[in-house]
């Protein structure tokens, strides 16, 4: 294997943002995230238009720390998943973020719209929740154990004054 045991995860708790509708997938992600013994910080959130206030930090999230990974559903209320994807992408300070398409669609055009507004990854949800669970885990133990993600603006910032 390439991935060097040694090397320090480079996120000491990480902060997922979940962007999810469906109340039982919610709780099978919070689940999975349990089980795999990591110290992330989850914030869910129901729908499109909350999600983009959050990640902007207007009211009432103007002292949220930005997410290191954002799990997306495409089917949400009030705002599409498809657009808020898209806002995350062309929000200059947003669109570094890693974006999981997690989502029911199989459509052919869903998966190409989301590759094409950059998203880093498009997951079908399986039936099998264990096999959910077991994708989950997978993807975060990648996005954090494995891949060296950007640093935040913030962090960057910080350390140079």
């Amino acid at each position: 294997m390439f991935h060097d045991s040694r090397v320090k995860q480079q996120i000491e708790s990480p902060e997922i943002l979940l962007i999810e509708d469906n109340l039982g997938d919610k709780r099978l992600f919070e689940e999975a995230l349990k089980e795999s013994a990591s110290k992330a910080r989850l914030t869910v959130i129901s729908n499109g238009i909350e999600a983009m206030q959050f990640l902007q930090k207007n009211d009432p999230f103007s002292d949220v720390t930005l997410p290191d990974l954002i799990f997306l559903d495409l089917n949400l209320p009030k705002k599409d998943g498809r657009i808020v994807l898209k806002e995350i992408k062309n929000d200059p300070n947003l669109r570094k973020i890693p974006v999981i398409i997690l989502t029911i669609s199989k459509a052919e055009d869903d998966i190409f719209y989301c590759y094409n507004e950059h998203a880093n990854c498009y997951i079908i949800k399986p039936f099998e929740i264990d096999i959910l669970m077991q994708s989950i885990k997978a993807v975060m133990h990648f996005w954090f154990h494995i891949v060296t993600l950007s640093p935040k603006k913030e962090q960057i910032h910080g350390r140079n004054n």
